[in-house]
């Protein structure tokens, strides 16, 4: 992160979870960060087009008692005068890219050590069905996981629904031989993915989870946890470093289904036989 204004009010915005309101408040602040620190609450609620009493919270979620702080403390890490648009800052939408590409360095790290990985696919491919959870914002990581893993796995079953019959489900897929259960868990985090978990737990399974954080809320309900950072740059989760883990899961579960080739490859003949997919 740049040393200028905009990029010093970057770094006093990580690290907190912020609503979508109170993101939008933070980036109308890097916008105006040369002069931010001068504005009211008032002022700077209809720059952002939010209510005053929202600046207030944003305030408190930061740390600070209350507005009249925070802009004390602007007025330390980002003194007016300085130019907000200096050669080679990168605006909110680069920045939130750059973020994002961080996380993925992040991930490359933690894989460093595949053992975890390699756990979790001997897990996954085990479990015969493989039943996948994911709710809310994390249902189109599990929808992409339970897609193409049952490419090559048997018996996928895909859980993005809540409810009262998530349980029955879970019940149906243990009966019916599920040893592990896998999770795709991002903030906000639904308090029923959290008692999905524990239920699944005691039902005997084994739950793999992927999560934004090892501290993540869903922790306490994983066997097994591998974590992979959300972008926090924009008004809403970016999840690309959770994507690309599902998929090295998916290819780690792949490794340990011999007849996994097999499958694909009738797929592919199945699929020309079809015209399936436009050449």
């Amino acid at each position: 992160m740049s040393d200028s204004p905009a990029g010093r009010l970057q770094t006093l915005f990580e690290g907190h979870r912020l609503t979508p309101t109170q993101r939008r408040i933070a980036h109308c602040m890097v916008r105006r960060a040369g002069d931010v620190a001068f504005l009211s609450s008032v002022e700077l609620a209809d720059l952002a087009g939010v209510s005053q009493p929202s600046v207030t919270r944003f305030a408190v979620a930061l740390g600070f008692d209350g507005y009249p702080a925070l802009r004390r403390h602007l007025r330390e890490v980002a003194p007016a005068g300085e130019a907000s648009g200096e050669a080679g800052e990168h605006n909110e939408y680069q920045q939130a890219v750059l973020a994002e590409i961080e996380n993925l360095r992040h991930l490359a790290e933690l894989l460093a050590d595949p053992a975890p990985v390699v756990r979790a696919g001997r897990l996954l491919a085990a479990s015969r069905p493989l039943p996948v959870l994911g709710l809310r914002a994390a249902s189109s990581q599990a929808r992409g996981f339970a897609y193409f893993a049952a490419k090559v796995h048997p018996d996928v079953r895909l859980l993005d629904e809540g409810g009262s019959m998530l349980t029955d489900r879970i019940d149906a897929a243990v009966r019916a031989g599920a040893t592990a259960l896998l999770c795709f868990a991002l903030p906000r985090h639904p308090r029923e993915v959290a008692e999905a978990l524990e239920y699944a737990q005691g039902a005997g399974a084994t739950v793999v989870t992927v999560a934004e954080s090892a501290f993540a809320p869903v922790a306490a309900h994983s066997d097994l946890l591998i974590p992979a950072a959300v972008g926090t740059g924009l008004a809403f989760d970016t999840a690309c470093a959770p994507m690309l883990l599902g998929r090295v899961l998916l290819e780690a579960m792949a490794d340990e289904l011999p007849d996994a080739q097999a499958r694909l490859e009738e797929f592919d003949t199945k699929a020309a036989a079809r015209g399936l997919f436009v050449e």
